[in-house]
């Protein structure tokens, strides 16, 4: 069994008639955790994904998942790192399925410490693919995204950004990742003025104790005393970027901070 099967299984996906039937999404950072739940949350809803993170198994694994589900997706390996690949994928998943109505920036990485003992290609992978690969894939992603909005069914599309509670509650031993994630914020209210009237909508998404690699693996934020079982799972987020999504055309909700119920700050 691939490590996707269960979550997959748990609700056969609709490709045909989902509330967001024929519709496009590419997600970064597709390869497990949060991407790998929105992908699989948005493949249900009737969407065609884009998958995109740099390994290739992980993502064919999730593909795989999905299209035994009947969901229509494809696997686009990617550093987003760099900037030629953070663009190209959004071409990639146009060419492969014809159009793009959701981007879902998800692609992220945490270096915890002392900010005078940090590395700094730490500090330099942090800004590249938490921040810059944001503005990259999202400029590339605008022609087709108000394509969409102007000449789709739904009269509108999506650019979800994935960002933190780090973002917002700054704490020692975490400054540049918060810098790059309050600057993803930024951007994306930022955005969200320039294209609101032509029909995109942009929603941030920032979440609190996440149960995923990135959370709990090395230089990973401390748990700050609370058990594991009472963080969030990756499914929560998926949730609450598909409930951005599936609003009616008129209602954007631009921000949603998920916190476990346990966490204070």
């Amino acid at each position: 069994m691939h490590q996707y099967e269960a979550v997959a299984g748990t609700q056969a996906a609709d490709a045909t008639g989902g509330p967001l039937s024929g519709c496009v999404a590419l997600v970064t950072g597709a390869s497990s955790g949060i991407g790998a739940a929105t992908a699989l949350a948005l493949a249900r809803q009737g969407v065609a994904v884009a998958l995109a993170a740099r390994r290739t198994e992980r993502l064919e694994e999730l593909a795989t998942a999905i299209r035994e589900q009947d969901g229509a997706c494809v696997a686009l390996t990617a550093d987003l790192c760099d900037v030629a690949q953070a663009r190209q994928i959004v071409e990639d998943a146009v060419d492969r399925f014809g159009r793009l109505d959701v981007l879902v920036n998800n692609a992220g990485y945490v270096a915890m410490g002392a900010f005078e003992d940090g590395d700094p290609e730490d500090w330099e992978r942090m800004v590249d693919l938490n921040f810059t690969a944001v503005l990259h894939s999202s400029q590339a992603a605008l022609p087709h995204l108000l394509r969409a909005a102007a000449q789709g069914p739904r009269g509108v599309a999506d650019v979800v950004n994935v960002s933190s509670v780090g973002g917002r509650v700054v704490r020692k031993n975490n400054s540049v990742y918060s810098a790059t994630k309050h600057a993803v914020c930024a951007f994306s209210e930022a955005l969200r003025q320039e294209v609101t009237g032509r029909g995109v909508r942009v929603g941030l998404v920032e979440p609190g104790l996440t149960v995923t690699e990135m959370a709990t693996g090395p230089g990973s934020a401390a748990a700050r005393g609370m058990p594991q079982n009472a963080w969030l799972q990756a499914e929560d987020i998926a949730r609450g970027i598909t409930f951005m999504i599936t609003q009616p055309p008129h209602a954007a909700v631009n921000e949603i901070m998920m916190r476990p119920t346990a966490q204070e700050h």
